[in-house]
């Protein structure tokens, strides 16, 4: 019998997305194939979609890291998934938004499906040299189980077989649930979490719906407000399992089963923001750009009553998080702050709960970067380059850097079986650094 090399749905059903990489990994250990190939990168920015991961970087870097495999791709801002032999990722082709799944061994296309047209309003030149804007797609599939679904910029979910790319099923929000689009069109991922596909973007009574990946079926559903570009997240606050979403009028956090509210954050943003909340404990961050800066609440609860009280604030540019959402690391964050700088935005390391800057280091651009164990972040820059920086508030210190890819890159790393993924508006890579130790 051929191994899929992929994760059956039925074994990510699970209590808590917290526990999603343990159990990614304790399900895969039964299948050497897929254990060789590291813990699988399910959605975007991580199996648990706070942009960590439990394998590590090697300490010293090579002067020449090894290139698997480089290969021409679409363009979009969207990141990859990975899982054992397979990477998906969705680009802008001339036919249209494609949904591309890739050998991750050797780059080829396996299979190919169109989402639909590549239409955007008012992106910039596709990969030119430090333009301002860019055209989509900017959505990065989800992979539940072995179904991976993909987000149509127009709103439309598709979901497919992982390993022959049959169609599943498809539910259009703007037709189906009275949905409607915003400005530069949809940006966010479908989040998975236990066994459930969350997104935004339907319409009144029903912003928020919560999905069977295996069908598409509405399992809940509630809401009236408007979204932004920013992807949805799971977590626990005060031993509570929740689903947060970053609002046009705030954050808003909701009960996984039913979708009812458990509380929400008054933070209006402006024009738009891609960069998800960041929780640490009971404090929850949330950033944009167009002059909005960066908020702090402290989520309590007392009996059933929640409450989030706001504790931080930093208008305008500091702590601005236009595209990119940072990563959180012992009582500190770390990611690229910026709005509008382009290639000369800086990463920074930010402390919490007060938002002092503790140092920045320019030249990162709108990129994203990524936690790795021991505490050291994969940074790509908009340029192309990879850097390995240590997560310590004390100084900026590199690993090492590397350019990987040629075009603009707004996306984000992905780290899997000691394999660097990464793609731009031209390319995508995929790239060995060597062992960890």
């Amino acid at each position: 019998m051929k191994i899929r090399a992929l994760i059956p749905l039925a074994a990510l059903t699970l209590s808590a997305a917290a526990n999603a990489a343990n159990a990614v990994i304790a399900t895969v250990a039964t299948t050497a194939a897929v254990t060789a190939a590291g813990v699988p990168w399910t959605q975007y920015r991580g199996p648990n979609g706070d942009g960590s991961t439990p394998e590590a970087l090697p300490e010293q870097w090579p002067a020449a890291p090894k290139v698997l495999w480089k290969v021409p791709a679409g363009t979009g801002f969207g990141s990859f998934t990975v899982s054992g032999a397979w990477c998906f990722a969705i680009e802008g082709k001339s036919e249209g938004e494609v949904l591309v799944a890739r050998d991750a061994a050797t780059g080829k296309d396996r299979w190919t499906a169109n989402l639909g047209p590549a239409k955007y309003d008012g992106g910039g030149g596709d990969g030119t040299s430090d333009n301002k804007g860019g055209d989509g797609p900017r959505s990065t599939p989800t992979l539940a189980g072995d179904i991976i679904v993909a987000m149509h910029s127009d709103l439309v979910l598709h979901a497919f077989d992982a390993v022959t790319g049959k169609p599943l099923w498809k539910r259009d929000l703007i037709k189906e649930n009275a949905g409607h689009n915003i400005r530069w069109q949809n940006a966010a991922s479908p989040l998975f979490e236990n066994g459930v596909l969350y997104v935004g973007g339907g319409g009144a009574g029903q912003t928020y719906l919560a999905l069977n990946p295996a069908t598409g079926a509405v399992l809940a559903k509630s809401g009236d407000g408007t979204i932004t570009h920013a992807t949805p997240i799971a977590t626990t606050i005060l031993g509570t399992r929740q689903i947060i979403f970053y609002m046009q009028d705030g954050l808003t956090s909701l009960d996984p089963k039913t979708l009812q509210q458990l509380w929400h954050a008054d933070f209006k943003y402006s024009i738009s923001t891609a960069a998800s909340p960041v929780v640490a404990g009971d404090y929850v961050y949330a950033s944009a750009g167009y002059g909005v800066g960066a908020v702090g609440f402290k989520i309590s609860k007392s009996d059933s009553a929640w409450k989030a009280e706001q504790v931080m604030r930093v208008p305008q540019k500091p702590l601005a998080n236009h595209w990119s959402t940072p990563v959180h690391f012992e009582g500190h964050l770390y990611g690229m702050f910026q709005f509008k700088e382009y290639g000369k935005g800086p990463v920074k390391a930010v402390k919490l709960p007060d938002g002092d800057i503790k140092w920045e280091q320019p030249g990162f651009g709108p990129g994203n970067l990524i936690l790795t164990a021991g505490g050291n972040l994969l940074a790509l820059t908009d340029a192309g380059e990879i850097v390995g920086i240590k997560a310590s508030p004390t100084a900026y210190k590199e690993l090492g850097r590397f350019k990987a890819i040629e075009g603009k890159c707004w996306t984000t790393p992905v780290l899997s079986g000691g394999r660097i993924f990464v793609r731009s508006t031209k390319e995508a890579a995929c790239i060995q650094l060597g062992a960890a130790k």
